[in-house]
């Protein structure tokens, strides 16, 4: 009768481990299918002063932080971008996936117009010559599906400038023009535009 017992706990114990064992197993495989594959067009962040998280850390820079831009980098995979997949006089999110954004961490001008500090998405309109850019106070859309003009801080008109050397993942990224003003530079393809933004202070030499 005990060995019948006992034989009967010990079944229990090996049936309650594998079910634990299941258990287990199963939570690891819904863990896995939860995390998302590698996006096509990855999250990247461009600083000015450029690299400031880093040159921060290593105590090489006394500037502030001015401004920076959070966006995702679509590739060309071998397609025509402007004029096919970026259609031209279309609203464009400068980007893939969630519009870009740009924050800036201290007033600004851009074009003589006053932008506050504070973030904001940042659009373009491209055309063969000219592109749009576009300073909304909408924040955290997917694309440009719920875009609204009422939100504009500034709409400005930049030249657009034809490189040789194709670019083949979309690029924003700052550089210094002179002391006062900083330009935001994207480019893709063939193609390549600046947007100037003026500093309340110059920076420091």
């Amino acid at each position: 009768m005990r060995c019948a017992i006992f034989a009967k706990k010990n079944q229990m114990k090996h049936c309650l481990f594998v079910l634990l064992t299941i258990c287990c197993i199963s939570g690891v495989a819904f863990a896995q299918e939860k995390i998302p594959a590698i996006d096509k067009s990855p999250l990247d962040i461009s600083y000015f002063p450029v690299n400031f998280p880093l040159m921060k850390v290593q105590e090489k820079t006394s500037e502030n932080l001015i401004a920076r831009i959070i966006y995702s980098r679509p590739s060309m995979n071998g397609r025509k971008v402007f004029g096919e997949l970026i259609a031209f006089e279309k609203l464009w999110r400068l980007g893939a996936n969630e519009a870009t954004e740009i924050e800036f961490f201290t007033d600004v001008y851009i074009n003589k117009t006053k932008v506050k500090k504070g973030r904001y998405s940042i659009y373009a309109i491209p055309t063969p010559t000219k592109w749009t850019i576009i300073i909304n106070k909408a924040l955290d859309t997917w694309g440009a599906f719920n875009y609204n003009a009422s939100k504009d801080v500034i709409r400005v008109a930049v030249d657009v400038e034809y490189i040789s050397q194709p670019v083949e993942s979309f690029s924003a990224i700052f550089d210094s023009i002179n002391p006062k003003t900083v330009g935001l530079q994207f480019f893709w393809e063939n193609a390549k535009v600046i947007l100037p933004i003026t500093l309340t202070k110059p920076l420091s030499s």
